[in-house]
């Protein structure tokens, strides 16, 4: 029986896309820099802040790539003040929830969005009691997919490795729960491909909420 989920947050548990781009775009204009798509934006996200202003600024050409500090101070500040413009959760999420709730399993956040903000939008989407770890990206610890915090999270929650679900949209996330040596499950609906998903050693993609929950109780 399993005792933990680890989800990660952007495009799997919340659709933060138009925030995301919203705040890159806010901080592009500032730097009187192109704007990138939202299609764009999908692709640069799931390896933390810095990374998705390093591919953002680097469309408008590579000699722009040594304002990333400058871009950095920007995207916090406009970030910090949009991190929940227009994120809702994915449908069926609350209820998978609920669902894991109610069979005891404990649930946790583990997410390369800057630790601040990610406890501000699991807060303001599904409250301050419904996860018992929320964890984002911090100075000094490693990200995904380094398997560390994953690790840890599954310790502080009493459960082993081979008692913890990783779920995540991504082939960061596919690395993580697989470094980690736990359950991990890919999920359709996120910012990334099923394909992306497949080519990164993905066993199990959910195309619901519902499928994570029958896997999870099987």
């Amino acid at each position: 029986m399993y005792k933990v989920c680890i989800f990660d947050l952007d495009g799997t548990l919340t659709d933060t896309l138009e925030s995301l781009t919203f705040s890159v775009n806010e901080t592009l204009k500032e730097m009187k820099l192109p704007e990138i798509t939202m299609q764009q934006c999908r692709e640069f996200v799931g390896n933390g802040a810095k990374v998705l202003m390093e591919k953002a600024i680097s469309v408008s050409g590579e000699e722009n790539i040594g304002r990333l500090n400058e871009a950095m101070e920007i995207y916090g500040r406009i970030f910090d003040a949009n991190c929940t413009y227009h994120v809702i959760p994915y449908s069926g999420i609350l209820s998978m929830l609920d669902e894991l709730s109610r069979a005891g399993i404990a649930v946790a956040v583990l997410t390369n969005k800057p630790h601040q903000q990610a406890v501000h939008v699991v807060e303001h989407i599904f409250g301050k009691e419904r996860f018992q770890i929320v964890q984002g990206q911090r100075d000094g610890v490693p990200r995904k997919p380094d398997p560390t915090v994953a690790l840890q999270i599954a310790e502080k929650l009493h459960a082993l490795p081979e008692e913890t679900v990783y779920i995540g949209d991504s082939e960061v996330d596919v690395a993580t729960g697989t470094a980690a040596g736990m359950l991990t499950i890919g999920v359709s609906w996120g910012f990334r491909e099923r394909q992306v998903l497949k080519n990164a050693g993905a066993k199990y993609i959910a195309d619901s909420p519902e499928e994570i929950v029958k896997w999870i109780k099987k």
